[in-house]
């Protein structure tokens, strides 16, 4: 299995890449790999970064994707190995970029890939972050119980990726983030949690949220005092929950409240057995 998030066009205030380095972290991820960034990467664009302490030239880390390999013990539902990949949409050969990554996820023996993303939507912070989530093809949609959705427009690694592991033959699934465009700058704690429960609704066991679930009450009440400073932000915030909370209307019940009460089941049982979800 394998999740990945890149980091530029397809993440909004960082939101994916925050996810998956949220993992690696409390996972313990070991590195497995990276590809090499000469084929793919303009690093006048994309710059290398140089880090100097005392004067001394410590390290020199080049723009690339890398992939770590992680081993979730003793959550329910997780009992294999888990590759996550981080890296940096590419600036150019996208598709032998790809081909790699499908490579290695085959040779990996995967038979899932998870993408994550996030974009910039006109979303009003105070409500839940909504998640799109688009599957590989109709057996997986139906397999995981996914609302269809309709898009045709311009898209970045993400979804190119999705279409390079479908043509072979990799189920993949992506789910995308929509992070209110009016605080775009990172982090954003909401979203990258909204995300970690996408994942856990995927793979219908739950995530190691540590702290995020705190920091993104904070990330709110900390925007809500921003826009009390000014009566127009406020005013189109509200315009916005007005929005969203008519459209969401019919989501009252049913499904949704269906999928947020069996969350809270797999977590307080997932309390009960290991001592907490973190």
């Amino acid at each position: 299995m394998v999740i990945a998030a890149f980091e530029g066009w397809n993440d909004a205030g960082e939101a994916a890449s925050a996810a998956v380095a949220h993992l690696s972290a409390v996972w313990d991820a070991t590195a497995i790999g990276e590809i090499d960034p000469e084929d793919y990467y303009d690093f006048q664009v994309t710059r290398p970064v140089l880090e100097v302490t005392d004067g001394q030239t410590r390290q020199l880390s080049w723009p690339t994707t890398r992939l770590t390999r992680v081993s979730p013990d003793g959550l329910e539902g997780l009992n294999r190995d888990i590759i996550l990949v981080h890296g940096i949409e590419p600036n150019m050969r996208w598709r032998g970029f790809c081909k790699e990554l499908v490579d290695a996820f085959t040779g990996l023996g995967a038979e899932l890939v998870i993408l994550v993303g996030a974009l910039l939507a006109d979303s009003p912070h105070t409500r839940p972050v909504p998640v799109t989530v688009a599957a590989s093809d109709d057996k997986l949609a139906a397999a995981l119980q996914i609302e269809p959705v309709d898009y045709q427009g311009p898209t970045g690694i993400v979804g190119v990726l999705q279409d390079a592991c479908t043509t072979a033959g990799l189920p993949a699934v992506s789910l995308w983030a929509a992070v209110p465009h009016y605080v775009a700058q990172p982090p954003s704690p909401k979203a990258t949690l909204s995300l970690l429960r996408g994942v856990e609704d995927i793979l219908d066991a739950p995530m190691p949220l540590g702290d995020l679930p705190d920091e993104s009450r904070a990330w709110e009440r900390g925007v809500d005092e921003l826009a009390e400073q000014d009566s127009e932000v406020a005013d189109y915030v509200r315009a916005l929950e007005e929005a969203k909370d008519a459209t969401d209307l019919p989501e009252a019940s049913g499904d949704a409240i269906a999928r947020e009460f069996e969350r809270y089941l797999r977590r307080r049982g997932d309390r009960g057995e290991h001592g907490g979800a973190r």
